[in-house]
């Protein structure tokens, strides 16, 4: 069951979307990444630092592969939200799961279950229902970049993955994710220009800082500890978490369509721990 932190994951994701939903009013997203990976830096290498672990690391390859193809996967993220529908943007990305499947098929060798797989595309049916996506023409590059992020997102937890195998600690995974983060877009952003920072925006980033770096955590537990596969079709809780904050701060109105697809979420996640194989549920 160790799978079931990636639920604990998933919440805090959300609530970190909700601190970047209102943070965009005053920061780029490129800022909000760069404070976002900043704000865990520090926090990890405090950490790593108080209980005196080591920051070096025979398996720093690993970890750079990690650090770029997940920087890569959320910049893109948050270039498509800007460019297309916000449904459509997270529909898109939350592609990532399903080529994980295929990943950890083909390169870890975990036997496919085809239960286990029919759960999953019950969880992007939800997502599709919840967030009913739209894509005209002039949009075509932009969705292509959508499915791209979802791509290097899954590799990003592939490695996440390989790490956990290789016996590297949960800080210290987070902490080389974050330093390469922030040395990236810390660059950029000194190329370009900085938001000014208040007393209000400022809470706001702390937030963004913590929700991330938790999230951070529990992802790299739940796929130190638990199964891919299950771990893939847990993740659309992010989904329904979020959904859960649009109603409860916004006060929006969903649709039948919407509860259904957030009925499925849950379901493709129930059957997933159900499906797999006892022998292998902790593998």
């Amino acid at each position: 069951m160790h799978s079931l932190w990636m639920l604990v994951a998933g919440f805090m994701f959300a609530c970190m979307g909700l601190l970047v939903k209102l943070s965009a009013a005053h920061f780029t997203s490129t800022e909000l990444v760069f404070y976002r990976s900043l704000f865990g830096l520090i926090v990890t290498f405090l950490v790593l630092t108080a209980c005196r672990m080591p920051l070096a690391t025979i398996h720093w390859k690993t970890h750079c592969w990690r650090g770029l193809f997940g920087l890569g996967g959320l910049l893109l993220f948050f270039y498509c939200l800007t460019q297309l529908p916000l449904a459509t943007a997270v529909s898109l990305n939350n592609t990532w799961p399903l080529f994980l499947i295929l990943l950890a098929t083909l390169i870890l060798k975990e036997h496919l279950h085809w239960p286990l797989a029919c759960a999953v595309m019950l969880g992007f049916t939800g997502v599709l229902l919840l967030l009913q996506p739209t894509l005209n023409e002039s949009q075509l590059l932009a969705g292509l970049l959508g499915v791209t992020s979802g791509f290097l997102a899954s590799i990003a937890h592939f490695n996440v993955k390989q790490l956990g195998k290789l016996g590297e600690s949960d800080w210290l995974v987070v902490f080389y994710f974050t330093l390469i983060s922030t040395i990236i877009t810390g660059t950029w952003l000194a190329l370009t220009q900085f938001s000014t920072i208040t007393a209000h925006n400022l809470l706001l980033l702390i937030g963004v800082g913590l929700t991330a770096t938790f999230a951070q955590l529990a992802l790299t537990r739940a796929y130190r500890m638990g199964k891919t596969m299950v771990i893939g079709a847990l993740a659309y809780s992010t989904v329904l978490f979020s959904g859960l904050w649009d109603v409860y701060f916004w006060e929006e109105v969903l649709p039948i369509s919407a509860w259904v697809g957030m009925g499925l979420i849950v379901l493709g996640g129930i059957l997933s721990i159900r499906v797999i194989p006892k022998g292998v549920r902790n593998s």
